[in-house]
């Protein structure tokens, strides 16, 4: 049976819930409460979780928040050594990223939340952060206006890294603060990136020559950016609320002067846009401002065509969540009652005890495979020292047997083979 599923748009405040709107009907579906987030603090984690960053507006201490698609209330609470903002997470939900105000990533282990590192990436904060399509490097972006380009694997090492080995190359070229980045399909140097900043400026950068290959100038600061699907244009947003369309390839002279240009979407918020995403399989544009608008854009006729919910006076952030609806799927969205009564207890009791029970049951997983590596380790470095003592109980008799004089011929023979 073929799998079907609905698109959810989740949005997150600095000051008021997170918001899960179904992104054909408009309606509210989800709602999530207890966090405060700051921009591009909301991520998802795998396909039942999502991360959130919380700032406490009492103490201003930061947490991680991290909830599943069946309760209004987080269902467990991350601690980070500092106030982070942006966050992403890999693809199987086994590891998640925070950038904090000290210019540090900070990785952390899942379900269980272990810190495994902090990173110094940056001289100031981390503004933003991304994963390639293959998971093979991190980007993150910062306030001081360069784009570091890391390795996953040393960020999710628990050994030590030399700082100048853990970079692949920094991306210099902004002169303002990073708001976005993202990256096209493939890896290493094939992916196209793009970042937007505060300069009122857009790049394409070239992995492979470490530069930018193409800067787009734009009337204000920009904040998002966002490519469709088969990676031909790409979409941009910043404070005066107008959708900048784009192309990313040029196939001849005239086509490149086009490519050049700037042009606005007729249609446009009344405040900041903060974040683009691409539903239906690249047919819209889910677009989401600071003054708590979300438009659902037809690409084709660039018109908007749904508007998802009012009741958000903030958004920092949006992402767009796929949950399946098959009937070999475990994993279901509960329908949101309304009225402030949340889920009904019949709705969440057993998906929640049904996760939480995978939940432990990974942990133990994880714990074991962690273990075994372990013992792995500690087997190869007993095997190296063996093989030194061998080596060196070796030389050791040859010194003997060539020193001794005493011994006749055969004896000697005898003596060599023996060891």
């Amino acid at each position: 049976m073929a799998s079907s599923f609905q698109e959810i748009v989740v949005t997150s405040s600095p000051e008021g819930p997170l918001n899960g709107y179904n992104s054909m009907s408009g309606a509210i579906s989800l709602k999530f409460v207890g966090s405060r987030s700051p921009r591009n603090g909301l991520c998802l984690v795998g396909k039942k979780l999502m991360a959130v960053s919380h700032v406490s507006a009492e103490t201003g201490l930061g947490s991680i928040h991290l909830y599943n698609w069946y309760c209004q209330t987080p269902f467990n609470t991350l601690a980070v050594p500092e106030p982070v903002a942006p966050l992403a997470a890999t693809e199987d939900g086994s590891y998640l990223f925070a950038g904090g105000l000290s210019g540090r990533i900070h990785t952390l282990s899942l379900p269980s939340g272990d810190l495994i590192q902090s990173f110094p990436a940056h001289r100031r904060v981390v503004s933003c952060l991304k994963i390639n399509d293959d998971e093979s490097l991190m980007l993150s972006g910062s306030d001081d206006g360069t784009i570091a380009v890391i390795p996953l694997y040393n960020l999710v090492s628990s050994s030590k890294v030399r700082k100048r080995e853990m970079f692949l190359c920094r991306f210099v070229g902004h002169q303002g603060s990073i708001t976005s980045i993202t990256c096209g399909f493939g890896g290493g140097n094939y992916c196209t990136i793009m970042s937007t900043a505060l300069d009122c400026t857009c790049k394409i950068w070239s992995l492979m020559h470490k530069t930018p290959i193409r800067s787009i100038k734009y009337p204000c600061p920009m904040l998002t950016v966002v490519m469709d699907s088969n990676e031909s244009e790409f979409y941009a947003a910043g404070l005066d609320g107008v959708i900048y369309k784009g192309a990313l390839k040029a196939s001849s002279r005239q086509a490149a002067q086009e490519a050049r240009k700037i042009m606005p979407l007729k249609q446009k918020h009344y405040g900041p846009i903060v974040s683009i995403r691409i539903l239906s399989n690249g047919q819209n544009l889910v677009t989401a401002s600071e003054d708590g608008n979300v438009w659902v854009w037809d690409i084709q006729s660039e018109q908007v065509v749904r508007i998802l919910g009012h009741e958000m006076k903030d958004i920092s952030s949006m992402v767009v969540a796929k949950l399946f609806n098959d009937a070999e799927s475990r994993v279901r969205a509960p329908k949101f009652t309304g009225g402030g009564g949340g889920f009904s207890t019949k709705e969440l009791q057993r998906p929640v005890e049904v996760l939480e029970l995978k939940e432990r049951v990974n942990v133990v997983v994880n714990d074991r495979r962690r273990a075994v590596r372990n013992l792995e380790s500690a087997l190869g470095i007993y095997e190296t020292l063996l093989k030194e003592i061998v080596k060196q109980a070796r030389g050791d008799k040859r010194s003997d047997s060539s020193s001794d004089e005493t011994e006749d011929e055969d004896e000697d023979e005898d003596g060599t083979e023996d060891v």
